[in-house]
C-alpha cells in the first residue's frame, strides 16, 4: 500500500487491516498484490481519522489468438516520452528507466499525440538525487501540433542505498531541486512567505497582435502575388510593385500573433491567496502569473533551449522564470504544496522544462535553517 508521491508505504497484516498516518489533507492511496488488479482512492483527511476500505479484483489475463508485429519505431517513441516524462535537466542524464517493456504506447497519427500508459509501476533509478522512483501511470500524452505536454499518475519513492558521502551529495542535490519549484512556491503560498522565500509574482497580459492580420487573409494575398508570368526563356518575372507587395505580406507573416506585457507591479500574496477551508487555500487570477525565482538562475543548459525561456526585462538577471496559465478556476492546494486538480494550471518556463528527474516527494522537508 502506497501512499501517491510520498515516501510513504505500508502492508496489511493477516486480516487485511493497516493504518498508515497521515497529516490533513488529500491523498490518493494505491493498493498493489500479486494477483489482484491495483486499486487507488482518493481520500481527504481534516482533523480526525478516517476508515478506508478497498476491495481487490483478481486480475485475469485471458490470451487471444493475435499476431503481434515489432513495432520498429518504439525506440524513437520510449526516448521521445523519456525526454517529456523524465526530462532534459541534468538530473534527467542520471536515471535510468529499469523496465521500459511496461510501456504501452501509441502514437495517434490524425490527432497527432503519442499517448503512453502503464498497467504496473514503471521503475526509475534517479542516482542524481537517490531515489527509486515507481510510477503507475494513468496518463501521459505529447500533443505535437500544440506542443503541449500532460501527465498524471501514481508515483511512490525510496531511497537508495549509498554511502555517507553519497548521501550528503543527495541531501544537497534534493534542496536544489525543492528550490524554486512549482511544491517550493505553493507551499510558500500556503505559509505566507512566498517574498521571504525568494518569490516575486508578477502579471503577464497576453492579447492578439493587432498589427497582424489573419492567417488566412495573409496566404490569400501570398498566393495571389507568388503568381507571375513566365517568359518564354521561362524566366520567372515579378513586376516590382509585386514585388514589394509580396515583401509587406512576408512581413506580416513574420510578426508574432499576439503580444505580451508585463506589468512589473509586484502582486501581494494577500490578494491573490484565499482561505477555502481548514486544510485547504486556493488562487484565481485573470491573465497570467509571472513568477520570479530570485534565489537561483537559470542552468546554462535551459538557457540555451530555443523556444522554452520566457522573455524577461533587460534589467533583470537570469533569474529562474516560470508562468502559469490556469485551465480550471480556481487552483486548490494544500500546505505542502500539493494540488487538488493537476489539471488546474499549465506551466511554462523553467517548471515546465523541470519533469520527473527533479521531483522530491511530497513530504519531502528542506533541512532547517
Amino acid at each position: 500500500m502506497y501512499v501517491s508521491g510520498y515516501k510513504i508505504a505500508t502492508a496489511t497484516n493477516n486480516s487485511g487491516a493497516y493504518v498508515l498516518n497521515l497529516k490533513p489533507g488529500n491523498y490518493d492511496i494505491l493498493v498493489q498484490l500479486i494477483g489482484f488488479k491495483a486499486i487507488n482512492k482518493n481520500i481527504v483527511i481534516a482533523d480526525k481519522s478516517i476508515k478506508a476500505d478497498f476491495v481487490l479484483e483478481e486480475s485475469i489475463t485471458q490470451l487471444a489468438e493475435v499476431t503481434i508485429k515489432p513495432d520498429p519505431d518504439r525506440a524513437h517513441y520510449i526516448e521521445f516520452f523519456k525526454s517529456y516524462f523524465i526530462g532534459t535537466t541534468p538530473n534527467a542524464a542520471h536515471c535510468k528507466i529499469l523496465n521500459p517493456q511496461v510501456l504501452r504506447i501509441d502514437y495517434n497519427k490524425e490527432e497527432g499525440t503519442l499517448n503512453v500508459k502503464t498497467d504496473e509501476f514503471l521503475i526509475i533509478e534517479n542516482k542524481a538525487l537517490g531515489y527509486k522512483i515507481k510510477y503507475l501511470i494513468n496518463d501521459f500524452q505529447y500533443d505535437y501540433n500544440a506542443k503541449i505536454v500532460y501527465y498524471e499518475g501514481y508515483p511512490t519513492y525510496e531511497d537508495l542505498e549509498g554511502s555517507n558521502n553519497k548521501k550528503k551529495k543527495w541531501a544537497q542535490k534534493r534542496l536544489e531541486a525543492y528550490n524554486g519549484s512549482a511544491q517550493h512556491f505553493f507551499t510558500s503560498l500556503y505559509n505566507n512567505n512566498s517574498f521571504e522565500e525568494g518569490f516575486v509574482i508578477n502579471k503577464l497580459i497576453r492579447k492578439p497582435n493587432s498589427e497582424r492580420p489573419s492567417d488566412s487573409l495573409i496566404m490569400a494575398n501570398i498566393k495571389r502575388l507568388s503568381k507571375a508570368q513566365i517568359s518564354l526563356t521561362g524566366t520567372l518575372r515579378i513586376n516590382s510593385h509585386e514585388q514589394d507587395s509580396l515583401s509587406y505580406w512576408y512581413g506580416k507573416k513574420n510578426l508574432p500573433k499576439g503580444i505580451s506585457i508585463l506589468n512589473s507591479t509586484q502582486i501581494s500574496p494577500d490578494t491573490l491567496v484565499h482561505q477555502f477551508n481548514k486544510n485547504i487555500k486556493s488562487i484565481d487570477f485573470s491573465d497570467v502569473l509571472y513568477i520570479i525565482y530570485t534565489k537561483e538562475r537559470e542552468h546554462e543548459t535551459f538557457a540555451n533551449r530555443i523556444g522554452q525561456s520566457i522573455s524577461r526585462p533587460l534589467d533583470m538577471p537570469n533569474y529562474q522564470v516560470s508562468l502559469i496559465n490556469l485551465s480550471i478556476r480556481p487552483v486548490y492546494f494544500y500546505k505542502n504544496g500539493s494540488i487538488y486538480n493537476t489539471r488546474s494550471m499549465l506551466y511554462e518556463g523553467y517548471w515546465a522544462w523541470e519533469k520527473v528527474a527533479d521531483s522530491v516527494p511530497m513530504d519531502y522537508l528542506p533541512p532547517t535553517k
